[in-house]
C-alpha cells in the first residue's frame, strides 16, 4: 500500500491534471488507486469538481471529497465564510488510511500551494503528509518563477520532515522557451529532489482513451517506492514529454 500526496507551487500549475496522469499510470500498471480530495473549492453543492475531472480523464472509480465549500478561497476561508464545518486533520489521516488499506496506491491532492490552510487549527497539507508518513509529489511550472517557487516549497516541506519524492511540470508547452528548457537542467539542482517528468500541455483536455494511452509515458517512473522520511541529496534529470 502506498500514499502519495501531490501539491503545487501554487494554484492553477495542474496538480488535477497530474493526479490524473498518476492514477492512470498506475492502473495501467494493473494496480488498484484510489484519490481522495480532502476539500474542494469554488464548486456548487451539485457542481462537478476535481475529482470528477480525475475520474473522466483517468477512469479511477474510487474517489472521495471530505468537504466543499463554494467559494474559490482557501479552504478554511471558504468554511468561515459559508457558515460550513471546518475539517478536522485527524478525520483527513483516518480517510486515507481507509483508502490506504484497500488500496495499491491512494493519490491525495491538496488545495493550491503546499501550506494553504485546509481546515480547523489552520492545518495544512504538509501536516496531512507527516499525519500519514507519506511523502509528496511536487507540481510546478514550466517558466520563470518556478525554481523559486519549487525550491521554497520542497524546503518547507523538508524543514516539516516530509519528504518530497520529485517534482514534475504539469504543463510542458509544445514550443517550450529559454527559461523552461534551462529549468529542466536547473530544477533538480535547486531543489534536490528529482524531476519525474512532465505532463502536456492540453492534456486535460483529451478524451480518456487517449489520456489513459498517453499518461504512463510522461514519467520516468512512478514515485510510489519513495520513503516519507529521507536524504532528499537526490539529482536527476528526466525528458520532458514531447521533446
Amino acid at each position: 500500500m502506498s500514499i502519495l500526496c501531490v501539491t503545487g507551487t501554487s494554484t492553477d500549475v495542474g496538480k488535477t491534471v497530474v493526479t490524473a496522469a498518476l492514477a492512470a499510470a498506475a492502473l495501467a500498471r494493473g494496480l488498484s488507486v484510489a484519490v481522495c480530495k480532502p476539500a474542494q473549492t469554488g464548486v456548487g453543492a451539485d457542481e462537478a469538481g476535481d475529482l470528477a475531472e480525475i475520474t473522466r480523464l483517468s477512469g479511477v472509480e474510487t474517489v472521495v471529497e471530505l468537504a466543499r465549500y463554494p467559494e474559490p478561497l482557501a479552504p478554511d476561508t471558504a468554511a468561515r465564510r459559508a457558515g460550513l464545518p471546518l475539517l478536522d486533520l485527524d478525520a483527513v489521516v483516518d480517510a486515507v488510511r481507509d483508502l490506504d488499506a484497500r488500496h495499491d496506491l491512494t493519490l491525495v491532492e491538496g488545495a493550491g500551494g503546499l501550506l494553504v490552510r485546509i481546515g480547523a487549527g489552520g492545518f495544512t497539507l504538509v501536516d496531512v503528509a507527516a499525519g500519514l508518513d507519506a511523502p509528496l509529489v511536487l507540481v510546478a511550472a514550466a517558466g520563470l518563477g518556478t525554481l523559486n517557487h519549487s525550491a521554497l516549497t520542497v524546503a518547507a516541506a523538508r524543514e516539516a520532515g516530509v519528504a518530497c519524492a520529485g517534482t514534475i511540470i504539469g504543463a510542458w508547452p509544445a514550443d517550450p522557451d529559454l527559461a523552461m528548457r534551462c529549468n529542466l537542467a536547473d530544477l533538480p539542482d535547486v531543489t534536490g529532489v528529482p524531476l519525474l517528468g512532465s505532463v502536456p500541455d492540453g492534456a486535460g483536455r483529451l478524451d480518456r482513451d487517449a489520456f489513459t494511452a498517453a499518461a504512463p509515458g510522461w514519467f520516468d517512473e512512478l514515485p510510489m517506492e519513495v520513503p516519507a522520511r529521507q536524504s532528499s541529496d537526490i539529482r536527476s534529470r528526466t525528458r520532458p514529454a514531447g521533446a
